[in-house]
């Protein structure tokens, strides 16, 4: 009885040990991967808001901030997995899990606490992307809206011009307005050149900006040859010119992202995508992610146990290469699957499951090998 007590004591204090091991390569991880997402992918959408859609760069930056739980949602799998094979790799190196499985531990017991990691991390993500990130998104959202209803307008300033650029970086449309009072355009004078062989002037009494483009009040469009011949000359009491993205349309893209579940399969139900199979098809592979994606943190944990642990003649850490070629492999299917299944190759379901699918297979093969065979 004595002996199983303390061999109980000596468990709790391997699993305590092997935990502060991993929390603490998680937590760097985490860090990293957030980082990386951030300088790529966020970095380029924070230049590109103040760029071209006129957003002050304080207020990009707090939408950045809005969105990093849905980026913090992706790199928690990502950075349990680096923690698992790190570690691991790091015991095996230095013989210690050879000596444990010598004195009866074997790899299942060893990897125990890892996998009552994971399962917490798995929870932890999907409550975040529950209820922390729809809510977040949301936010974002409509800060870039009232900010792009905002876009550029030096309240108080007199005979002033700004322009809009194409993608080239060509003049697209020059706007010159007299006067600025209360963010209203009084006096506008608008030439506009996107239309080839054409060129487009419009005047207007007053005039402003909202998240549907620039506003046109009372005025006139002449359209003429680029040799000055009027070819049409029009009076309007209103008239609305699109920005060169519509940034509501762009940012409806992530509408998933907005709701959690319940309100994703209410949306679903209710709205009509029979001129939009894609995007219906896009909805529902969002709405499985949400279950899919947290699972593939304990995943991830069963196919990196079996890869982080080295054969005796390797006497060198090769955890944080195997963990950046499992994350390449799993973004490479993640991205194939969902790309088939938009465009209705695949069922949505599948689409959103197939990655975890195909690792949970590869995993628990070579688990199986490295368990229950003797090296």
């Amino acid at each position: 009885m004595k002996q199983c007590v303390e061999k109980l004591k000596n468990l709790k204090i391997l699993d305590k040990f092997i935990l502060s091991q991993v929390i603490e390569v998680f937590i760097m991880g985490v860090c990293v991967f957030t980082s990386i997402i951030f300088a790529s992918d966020t970095f380029i959408t924070l230049i590109k808001q103040i760029t071209m859609f006129g957003i002050p760069f304080s207020v990009a930056f707090r939408i950045v901030i809005l969105n990093l739980p849905g980026i913090i949602v992706m790199t928690i799998p990502l950075g349990v997995l680096m923690a698992t094979v790190m570690t691991l790799n790091k015991l095996s190196l230095s013989s210690e899990i050879t000596v444990l499985r010598s004195c009866g531990i074997g790899l299942n017991r060893i990897a125990k606490p890892i996998f009552a990691f994971s399962i917490v991390m798995a929870l932890c993500c999907f409550v975040i992307n529950e209820s922390v990130v729809p809510v977040m998104s949301k936010q974002s959202k409509d800060l870039a809206l009232w900010s792009f209803g905002q876009k550029n307008i030096p309240d108080g300033k007199e005979n002033f011009v700004f322009k809009e650029l194409n993608d080239s970086d060509g003049l697209k449309r020059l706007f010159y307005v007299g006067k600025c009072e209360g963010r209203v355009l009084q006096n506008v004078t608008v030439l506009d050149t996107s239309k080839e062989g054409t060129i487009q002037v419009l005047q207007a009494l007053e005039g402003g900006t909202d998240e549907n483009g620039w506003r046109f009040d009372k005025g006139a469009i002449y359209t003429m040859t680029s040799d000055g011949q009027v070819l049409n000359t029009s009076l309007f009491d209103k008239f609305n010119i699109k920005f060169a993205i519509d940034l509501t349309r762009e940012m409806n893209k992530n509408i998933a992202k907005e709701m959690n579940i319940t309100e994703l399969i209410k949306y679903i139900k209710t709205t009509d995508f029979s001129d939009n199979v894609k995007q219906k098809n896009r909805l529902h592979i969002e709405l499985s992610d949400k279950f899919a994606l947290p699972i593939t943190t304990i995943v991830l944990v069963l196919i990196g146990v079996p890869l982080s642990i080295t054969p005796p003649r390797v006497r060198y850490n090769r955890g944080f290469l195997f963990s950046i070629l499992i994350i390449f492999a799993y973004y490479l299917i993640r991205a194939l699957s969902i790309s088939f299944g938009s465009s209705g190759v695949i069922p949505p379901f599948l689409a959103a499951w197939l990655p975890n699918i195909i690792m949970l297979t590869a995993g628990g093969i070579m688990y199986y090998r490295k368990v229950y065979t003797i090296t």
